[in-house]
């Protein structure tokens, strides 16, 4: 049972709570700066990327398709400014028209080149993979002390390890900075910080998790997990510093949960076969979301 566990269970779930975590440190300054829409654009904007990561490599992850989508997120940042300022409407319409344009381009590119039949579809994209991320070269636990063994890795399992430990990083650096900027960016702006390079700042994190996220678990759980950990946390506390772990905490128990879920919810219902992991896990932090806003402390009505 324990190796049955390691092999089939334990990094997916690992990828899921990294991924989790790692778009939850962003949301939460997303959520300060009325900028939930942006987590929505990035999940869709990356996908014309990841294909051109796979045409280019003929794989379907790595550092290039990674790379890949980075770009087409900062496209989409580009795009969005490019409308507010020529256009003149809002940002929150800018961001509607950016991300589906970008993720109807990924689509058809899906369909015109062939690469929907090669584990990357519409389906992958909104669901992501989680599942099958599995540590095939595992043996048991004593493999967690196996460089042969840890070799065969899933590589997203590195890359959402790297973002998360890059972001946890930078939030502690820019910890003052940030939390000027959000909560009153005028002030901030007389003080003489930067408040157009940290909302950069905060717009090239939000796409670095998105990235992450997006290449393992889908759109729909990185959406998910760039806003409801965040809004939960808000609901149940007054404090940024608190909120960012209770941040964390959500994510994790969200990613946990939902994956126990995924595969044996159905059964113990009396049902057959399992449901996505990535949508139950999005579905866990919707039922966080509700009971905080429901029963949280600080819930504040309008």
């Amino acid at each position: 049972m324990g190796a049955d566990f390691v092999v089939l269970s334990l990094v997916p779930i690992l990828i899921g709570v990294l991924a989790a975590v790692s778009c939850a440190l962003p949301g939460n300054f997303l959520l300060l700066r009325r900028q939930a829409m942006m987590g929505d654009m990035m999940a869709h904007s990356v996908l014309p990327g990841l294909i051109m990561g796979f045409l280019l490599t003929g794989q379907v992850s790595g550092w290039v398709m990674f790379a890949g989508a980075g770009v087409a997120a900062l496209i989409s940042a580009l795009m969005v400014e490019a409308v507010v300022r020529l256009a003149r409407v809002d940002p929150g319409a800018a961001m509607g028209m950016t991300f589906t344009t970008m993720f109807a381009s990924g689509v058809l590119l899906l369909e015109l080149t062939g690469a929907s039949g090669v584990h990357l579809d519409v389906e992958h994209a909104l669901y992501g993979n989680l599942e099958s991320l599995i540590w095939l070269d595992a043996q048991g636990w004593s493999s967690l002390i196996d460089p042969v063994a840890l070799a065969g890795l899933p590589p997203e399992l590195a890359q959402l390890g790297v973002v998360l430990a890059v972001l946890s990083v930078l939030m502690w650096v820019f910890w003052r900075p940030l939390v000027m900027a959000s909560f009153d960016a005028g002030h901030a702006a007389v003080l003489g910080l930067p408040v157009g390079g940290i909302s950069l700042g905060v717009v090239a994190a939000t796409a670095m998790a998105s990235v992450a996220a997006f290449t393992a678990v889908g759109s729909i759980l990185t959406i998910a997990m760039l806003i409801c950990p965040p809004a939960t946390a808000r609901l149940l506390t007054n404090r940024l510093g608190v909120q960012v772990f209770l941040s964390i905490g959500v994510a994790v128990l969200s990613a946990v949960i939902g994956y126990v879920m995924a595969g044996f919810g159905p059964e113990w219902l009396g049902l057959s076969g399992a449901v996505s992991a990535a949508g139950m896990i999005a579905v866990t932090s919707g039922i966080l979301l509700a009971l905080a806003a429901v029963f949280g402390p600080h819930r504040k009505a309008g």
